[in-house]
């Protein structure tokens, strides 16, 4: 049963992640408004609050779950999937950054700085698609190096 509540959980925490990351790049666009400044920090608070979360329950599931820290530790693609995950995590904290700022600042920001978030925000969303791929092939016994 533990096996099964963390798989769900990880796999409803992950589509909310994404499901933020998307709402954050409907958000933020040129000609923002103060208050959609105030959307995008509110919004990316949860984005790392879901991170977090991922974090927690992934982990509690590769050691605690039916497989155990010994399948994961010695898979190429779990590695890559961890590797994925905090390069997601680092392109995130230029746009926290500049949201915090901007919100600060209660004036909507400069177009260009918008369009350099923007593309923080798509790279994010790129390195994400590999996540899902490499949690497959890891899944199905692909990239053991044991």
């Amino acid at each position: 049963m533990t096996d099964l509540l963390l798989a769900i959980l990880h796999h409803v925490t992950m589509f909310a992640l994404f499901g933020v990351l998307a709402v954050e790049l409907a958000v933020v666009k040129p000609n923002m408004t103060t208050g959609q400044v105030a959307l995008a920090a509110r919004v990316d608070r949860l984005y790392g609050l879901f991170a977090m979360l991922m974090i927690v329950i992934g982990f509690s599931r590769a050691v605690f779950a039916a497989k155990g820290w010994d399948y994961y530790s010695h898979n190429g693609f779990f590695w890559a999937k961890i590797a994925s995950f905090a390069l997601v995590g680092a392109l995130s904290a230029l746009p926290t950054i500049r949201f915090i700022r901007w919100r600060r600042a209660s004036h909507r920001p400069d177009d260009g700085e918008v369009a350099h978030v923007r593309r923080f925000l798509h790279a994010q969303a790129a390195l994400f698609f590999l996540i899902p791929i490499f949690a497959a092939a890891m899944a199905r016994g692909y990239g053991s190096f044991t």
